[in-house]
């Protein structure tokens, strides 16, 4: 395989990661919504848990950048 399209293949693979890290996103937030209505008086306790949740999955997605963005410009 040429090298330059294994590169290719590789960086596309890391952006199925940037896919799946929003999915990641949108589920924290939406489980959080879900717990918030139905128990208004613990959401103020479980929102600094929203944000480690949010962090954690963003932090997933920016890895995956990262990588997609070395191995189309960086990698040889």
């Amino acid at each position: 395989m040429d090298p330059q399209a294994a590169k290719m293949i590789g960086a596309g693979l890391a952006a199925i990661g940037m896919g799946i890290a929003a999915l990641g996103v949108g589920n924290v937030f939406a489980k959080f919504l879900e717990g918030a209505l139905r128990n208004p008086g613990a959401a103020d306790s479980q929102q600094g848990r929203l944000f480690i949740g949010f962090a954690g999955a963003e932090l997933l997605g920016l890895l995956a950048f990262v990588t997609m963005i070395i191995l189309v410009f960086v990698a040889q």
